[in-house]
């Protein structure tokens, strides 16, 4: 069956150049966004009843812009004025630069990894003797503890932020040929917003193994993978597809 709507569960890029708006010209699709999950602020009052003390700690590991963002508002919450000399330490170049939302870059001591969190740790071994603050979702990514902890830093994991399910009840009579996931969270939004559904013929597009496998494990049949060597975007992914069923 061709492909002519595709709903991808994330918000609309805000770029112009974006490949999901070149798929769509180019193939004549109709591509929709809507984000499938949200972040919500973890308040203050419930970050100090997690026993965490801003000025406790020389270094901040920041995994996403979420974790930055709320960690400074966390901050301002608390009236805690952050020093100059905190050592940043940022999984990648993007999270880095994204701190300039918030510091003065060239004042500050940013430390950047490659991609995976494990890219950090001859950073972390350089600095093993700081004392390290991880404000993150109620998510953790699983590899991080275990990296951490092999390395014998002082650190502590901070719920700053919570990812929380949308309400998507406005799609009820909606149909798509294809949904594309990129989280496990997106797929336990889809089936708590809609307990009763039946994929029949929608396809369903799956970015990381973890989303994969709780599509599996929700009765799913998962037809788009992403990544793979062939097709490492979930753009990508998604036009190898079309350009086979819509011949």
């Amino acid at each position: 069956m061709k492909v002519k709507t595709i709903l991808v569960s994330q918000p609309e890029p805000k770029v112009e150049n974006s490949p999901y708006f070149e798929l769509s010209q180019r193939y004549k699709v109709k591509i929709d966004f809507r984000p499938f999950i949200h972040v919500e602020g973890v308040p203050a009052k419930e970050v100090r009843q997690q026993k965490i003390d801003l000025s406790a700690f020389t270094a901040i590991i920041l995994t996403s812009k979420n974790a930055i963002d709320h960690f400074f508002r966390v901050a301002e919450e608390m009236r805690y004025k952050v020093p100059e000399d905190l050592k940043y330490f940022c999984q990648t170049e993007a999270t880095a630069l994204y701190l300039q939302k918030y510091v003065v870059y060239r004042k500050r001591k940013i430390y950047v990894g490659q991609k995976d969190f494990k890219d950090l740790a001859p950073l972390f071994k350089k600095y093993k003797d700081e004392t390290f603050l991880l404000p993150a979702s109620d998510q953790l990514n699983a590899d991080i503890p275990p990296t951490l902890n092999a390395l014998n830093l002082k650190w502590t994991p901070g719920t700053f932020f919570r990812t929380a399910m949308s309400d998507l009840s406005d799609l009820a009579d909606v149909y798509y040929d294809v949904l594309a996931f990129f989280s496990p969270t997106g797929i336990k939004s889809l089936f708590k917003n809609f307990p009763d559904f039946k994929q029949n013929n929608t396809r369903i597009a799956v970015f990381g193994t973890t989303t994969q496998k709780e599509a599996l494990e929700n009765g799913l049949r998962v037809d788009i993978m992403a990544p793979s060597p062939e097709t490492p975007s979930m753009t990508m992914a998604l036009e190898k597809y079309i350009k086979e069923v819509n011949k």
